[in-house]
């Protein structure tokens, strides 16, 4: 389906005459709220072949659209619209709910605590189902709203930075050398060693998310090396990098990080079922044993572990989907694909608490983040990557961290 099938979705009009589309009607109509939005997507594009961000910035400009298809003030809900923008975007976006103020009214459903403060003129706070608290963005802090979600204070440093060790003279398990994917990265050289987080900042096309899918084999590359513990290696699928021992938490956990469908127990075990089977067969009991183990390792809030993945939560799906990799005994290598993207603040605390902890169990990880603040607090080193190439390198280590103008430095 085109962009501008969805963008005039249920609001045709004269743009449908007997059940035919006038494409030409339809592509003006769809244009005009891409222009509000100040996308370059032409209104022919197809859906499926748009980023996660681009996919995004339609569904944005289609919730703009009722203004201009009711008489009647309307009401309109942006449900965690800026998980996948980034900040020239997130601006965009601001500024029309602003607009809107004059002739409509809009809830903006959000995580990131700064944001709901910064656009809302009142705030209602939700925890296990409830409304618990209703505030004045005036009288209220990012730190107040986080005690009202999760019914506690932040625990110490939120990112941990004080549980980073210190990785100076361990050994490489994960290397790349001169790396190229046409269209996607070119020469790209990098090592991950033991017990560190390596960060890839970089925008919206800079290739660091190309680059993250080649490292699981889930993207061909067509030149450069790639080697797990010093030994040449070469991925013709994920399959061969899930038995090298990488593990990839995707960015769209909906639709590549579990199977919606299957219960939470199947989805713990479908990478590996190693820790579970005797020979060829599932052992059913410590097939309970380890996936009872893993659902309270990690805090997932699940009804039973026979309840379908898609009835949980997105924080909960997360841990799901970090869980299937983490019963693997051979997994060596964790690439995290925006790993905190639409979680609360309490879930996104748990997933940092268990990056460290991987950290000490000797993984190596690549870390792409949605913010970075994020990038830098967590990571041991950070890489830049700007147009498919590397263009900085900086180390992080606890209490020297780069800034985030090192960063966007190199970035634009």
């Amino acid at each position: 389906m085109s962009v501008a099938e969805n963008l005039v979705l249920g609001f045709e009009g004269s743009a449908v005459r007997g059940g035919i589309y006038r494409w030409p009607e339809l592509n003006r109509r769809a244009q005009a709220q891409l222009d509000k939005v100040g996308s370059p997507i032409p209104p022919t594009a197809r859906v499926d072949a748009l980023t996660f961000a681009q996919r995004q910035m339609v569904e944005v400009a289609k919730a703009l659209s009722v203004e201009d298809h009711v008489e009647t003030e309307p009401v309109i809900v942006f449900d965690e619209p800026t998980s996948v923008l980034d900040g020239d975007d997130t601006e965009v976006l601001f500024a029309q709910i602003e607009r809107l103020r004059t002739r409509a009214s809009v809830v903006f459903v959000s995580h990131r605590l700064d944001e709901v403060l910064r656009v809302s003129d009142r705030v209602y706070v939700l925890k296990d189902g409830r409304c618990v608290a209703e505030r004045n963005p005036a009288d209220v802090d990012v730190q107040e709203l986080y005690r009202l979600m999760v019914g506690r204070e932040s625990a110490g440093s939120y990112y941990r930075e004080d549980d980073q060790g210190d990785v100076d003279g361990a050994e490489e398990v994960l290397g790349v050398t001169g790396l190229t994917r046409a269209g996607g990265f070119t020469d790209v050289s990098l090592s991950v060693r033991r017990g560190e987080v390596l960060g890839v900042a970089g925008v919206v096309g800079s290739g660091r998310e190309d680059l993250a899918r080649a490292l699981f084999g889930a993207e061909p590359v067509d030149a450069g090396e790639v080697r797990l513990a010093g030994k040449p290696v070469r991925f013709r699928s994920p399959a061969d990098a899930v038995h090298a021992g990488i593990g990839y938490i995707p960015a769209e956990r909906r639709f590549e990080g579990v199977a919606m469908g299957m219960s939470v127990a199947d989805n713990i075990l479908l990478a590996d079922r190693s820790a579970v089977s005797a020979g060829p067969f599932v052992d059913p009991r410590r097939r309970r044993g380890v996936v009872a183990q893993w659902i309270e390792r990690l805090r997932i809030r699940t009804p039973a572990p026979g309840t379908d993945v898609a009835t949980l939560s997105g924080g909960n799906q997360q841990k799901v989907a970090l869980a299937k990799w983490l019963v693997s005994p051979r997994l060596r290598v964790l690439v995290l694909d925006h790993p905190t993207r639409g979680l609360d603040v309490g879930a996104k605390e748990d997933v940092y608490r268990l990056v460290r902890e991987l950290c000490e169990r000797g993984l190596a990880i690549v870390l792409l983040s949605d913010t970075l603040e994020e990038t830098i607090a967590l990571s041991h080193r950070v890489v830049v990557m700007r147009d498919g190439r590397v263009t900085a390198r900086f180390d992080a280590p606890a209490g020297a961290k780069p800034t985030q103008v090192d960063l966007v430095e190199q970035m634009v």
